[in-house]
């Protein structure tokens, strides 16, 4: 028995190590790529400090703070009740700190949702397309390229500058504004404006992922995997949903990250025109806004909410660019 066990122990140590699973080879690639783990790093850390801002900051979002006589005040200064101010205080006396964790929370959570519904959209669609072909897909290409056509700026401001305009026109369920407003920390007339505009951006915001997906399917479904499941008799929602889009996920993951980084300027671009979120709920752009008129005397003031902006931006393309590396078929092993 012992020299049976040996023989096999023997054996196993011939053959070598175990081969590395698909997901480990991915994940050694990423982690070789060191400005990808260093940027993730830095998401996390904003997304986390965001998610705990009302456990971090010791002032309410809003509270007017009237101890100081100049506003904007300088970094650190510190109030008549003793308290500081550690970013200093806004034009109406706002802390800063405070305003721009809460504002990392909207405009993150805003990114997160509107990519994930809209890769979702995009990914079914463009399954569809590509696996059905013929009609099919030619309805689907033309709906995109037409979209894709537009002018998507001016397309956000008018749609915006409408919904904001005329906000009632939208009903919107109780439990989707109180389900914002929890995670948000807003009340409902904000959690209205939020989930408007995240309406507006997911309009746009699954055309290149439906693109990729299309892409994926057509040479995907002449495979001869897929024509043995035909084969077997399975149904095309199972293959679609099943195996078409599982095996086509790899562009997607980088888009995905890529779209993160989109929203987020498109978000701040939007608040900073004051056509998205509006005061008194933070965002990153709408921060900046406020800040342009105090610049010149207050050149400290746009880099409160522009650092996080461009950090977070840039992060989400260094992230990208690393999974686009590890999860790139051509690159040795």
């Amino acid at each position: 028995m012992a020299t049976a066990a040996g023989a096999l122990s023997a054996t196993r140590k011939s053959i070598g190590p175990e081969p590395e699973s698909q997901f480990q080879v991915v994940m050694r690639r990423f982690l070789r790529h060191r400005m990808a783990v260093v940027s993730l790093f830095i998401i996390a850390f904003l997304l986390l400090i965001s998610l705990l801002a009302p456990l971090i900051t010791t002032f309410p979002r809003d509270l007017i703070d009237l101890s100081s006589n100049e506003r904007p005040a300088m970094p650190g200064i510190v109030n008549n009740a003793g308290r500081t101010h550690w970013l200093g205080i806004d034009n109406l006396g706002r802390d800063l700190f405070t305003r721009v964790l809460y504002a990392g929370r909207i405009s993150l959570v805003i990114a997160m949702v509107v990519t994930l519904i809209s890769e979702v959209i995009g990914v079914v669609i463009g399954a569809v397309a590509g696996y059905y072909g013929g009609w099919v897909d030619a309805l689907i290409s033309r709906i995109i390229e037409f979209m894709l056509a537009l002018p998507t700026l001016p397309i956000l401001l008018i749609l915006s500058k409408l919904s904001l305009d005329n906000s009632e026109l939208i009903p919107l369920p109780g439990f989707i504004r109180s389900g914002i407003g929890a995670i948000l920390l807003t009340n409902e007339r904000e959690s209205q404006q939020v989930v408007l505009l995240m309406m507006i951006l997911i309009v746009f915001g699954w055309l290149g992922a439906a693109r990729l997906m299309r892409g994926m399917a057509l040479s995907l479904r002449s495979q001869d995997f897929v024509e043995s499941l035909r084969a077997l008799g399975a149904s095309d929602v199972r293959i679609i949903f099943g195996h078409i889009i599982t095996n086509g996920l790899a562009p997607i993951w980088v888009n995905i990250t890529l779209n993160l980084g989109g929203v987020i300027i498109t978000e701040a671009a939007l608040s900073f025109l004051g056509l998205g979120i509006q005061d008194p709920t933070p965002t990153w752009g709408n921060m900046l806004a406020q800040s342009q008129n105090y610049m010149f005397k207050h050149p400290w003031l746009p880099l409160v909410p522009g650092i996080p902006l461009v950090l977070v931006s840039l992060a989400f393309n260094f992230v990208g660019d690393g999974l686009r590396d590890a999860l790139d078929p051509r690159l040795k092993r």
